[in-house]
C-alpha cells in the first residue's frame, strides 16, 4: 500500500491547510477539486510537489477513475457545500455532501486495498442549541437533532461513513478561522452571520489546527471514532465575540455593528453550534496548538500597517454594515435566524420536515 492521502476539496480554506500540513509530514498527496478558476488560483499557491488531479465528485465516473488512479491510503473528504449557499442552492449541495460521499465510499470499497476514509462532519449535525436551556456541552454521544438541510446532510453522510464497511473516523468541526487578514467575505456570508445570535455559543478553532486533526486522522490509532474538532479551552466564545474581536485586531475597532440576542424562551430560534469536549480528540489527534489570543495577535501582527487605515476607515465599515444588516429597520427585539434564511434563500429545513 502506498502512503498517498486522497484530499477532496482541497483548495478551501481547511484543504488548502491540511495539504500543506500533509507535504510538512511527509506524506504524498494528491489534491481534487472542480477545475474552477478559483482553484486554479489556489492551486497555484501550493507547495510544487502537490500532485493534482481535478474531477467532479459528483460524476460516478470521474470518481471511479480518481481512485483508481491514484489508490490511495487515506481520503480526507473535505469537499462540501457550507451555509449559507447550502440554502440557497439545497439541491445541489445534497448532490455534494451527500451523494458525492457515497461515490466515493462505493469506490474505496472496491479498490483492492481500501483506504481509511476521513469525514469532514460538523456539529450542525446537532441542531440548535439555546443556551439557555442546554448547559452541557456537545460530546460524541450527544444526540443529533439536525435544524437545517446542512445538519442533515452531514449527519447522513456520516451514517453512509459508518455503514461502509471502511477503516474510519469523522471529526466534527466548529468554527474554522484563519489568522489570515481576509478582505473577500462575500457579502451573502456577512448578512448570514449577522443573522446569527449574538449570545449563542460556539468554539472555534484555527485552521492550521483543523488541519493538523485531519491529518492525525489519517493515521491515528481512532479507527471508528467520531471526534470534535474545536480549538482549547480559550476558543469557547460567544457568537458576537468573533467579529467584534477579529475587527480589532485588524484595527476596525468599533466597525461591527452590535446584533441581535436569541430568544430565551424558544429552541428553536438558535443556530447549531455549542461548546464541545474536545479532551480525547486532542488526546489522539495532538492538534491543538494555537489559542484564541495568538490567533488574534497573528492577526494584528500581519495587517501590520495596514491597520492605521484600517482605524481611519472603521465608522463608515460600521454604517455600511449597519444598514446592511439583516436586521435594520426589522421589527423584533430577538435574532431570528432561520426566518432571514427562508426570507433571503429558501426553507433551511431539512428534507423531508419541510410543510
Amino acid at each position: 500500500m502506498t502512503d498517498t492521502v486522497l484530499v477532496t476539496g482541497a483548495f478551501g480554506l481547511v484543504g488548502s491547510a491540511t495539504v500543506r500540513r500533509l507535504l510538512d509530514d511527509g506524506r504524498r498527496v494528491v489534491a481534487t477539486d472542480l477545475d474552477v478558476p478559483a482553484n486554479r488560483r489556489a492551486a497555484a499557491g501550493l507547495p510544487p510537489s502537490t500532485e493534482v488531479r481535478w474531477a467532479d465528485l459528483t460524476d460516478p465516473t470521474a470518481v471511479d477513475a480518481l481512485l483508481s488512479a491514484v489508490s490511495p491510503a487515506a481520503i480526507i473528504h473535505l469537499a462540501a457545500i457550507i451555509p449559507p449557499m447550502c440554502y440557497a442552492r439545497p439541491a445541489l449541495a445534497r448532490r455534494v455532501n451527500v451523494h458525492a460521499t457515497d461515490l466515493l465510499l462505493n469506490a474505496a470499497k472496491a479498490l483492492s486495498a481500501p483506504p481509511r476514509f476521513v469525514q469532514a462532519s460538523s456539529v450542525a449535525a446537532y441542531g440548535a442549541r439555546n443556551p439557555h436551556h442546554v448547559t452541557h456541552v456537545l460530546t460524541a454521544e450527544t444526540p443529533l437533532w439536525p435544524a437545517d438541510n446542512y445538519g442533515a446532510h452531514k449527519a447522513e453522510a456520516e451514517q453512509l461513513v459508518g455503514n461502509s464497511g471502511l477503516d474510519f473516523v469523522i471529526l466534527r468541526l466548529g468554527g474554522v478561522l484563519t489568522a489570515e487578514p481576509r478582505f473577500d467575505v462575500d457579502p451573502d456570508t456577512l448578512y448570514f452571520e449577522a443573522s446569527l445570535p449574538v449570545d449563542g455559543r460556539i468554539q472555534t478553532v484555527d485552521v492550521r489546527d483543523a488541519a493538523r486533526a485531519f491529518a492525525a486522522a489519517s493515521t491515528a490509532p481512532a479507527v471508528g471514532e467520531t471526534l470534535l474538532i474545536g480549538g482549547d479551552h480559550s476558543h469557547r466564545l460567544l457568537q458576537g465575540d468573533i467579529a467584534q474581536a477579529v475587527a480589532a485586531a485588524m484595527g476596525l475597532a468599533g466597525a461591527i455593528p452590535p446584533g441581535r440576542k436569541g430568544n430565551p424562551d424558544s429552541d428553536d430560534d438558535w443556530f447549531a453550534t455549542d461548546w464541545m469536549e474536545t479532551k480525547r480528540s486532542q488526546q489522539v489527534l495532538d492538534f491543538q496548538r494555537v489559542s484564541w489570543p495568538q490567533l488574534l495577535a497573528e492577526t494584528a501582527d500581519r495587517m501590520g500597517w495596514r491597520r492605521l487605515p484600517a482605524r481611519l476607515a472603521a465608522p463608515v465599515v460600521r454604517m455600511l454594515l449597519r444598514r446592511s444588516s439583516p436586521y435594520y429597520r426589522h421589527p423584533g427585539r430577538y435574532a431570528d435566524p432561520w426566518g432571514v434564511i427562508r426570507a433571503k434563500w429558501n426553507d433551511p429545513r431539512p428534507e423531508g420536515s419541510q410543510t
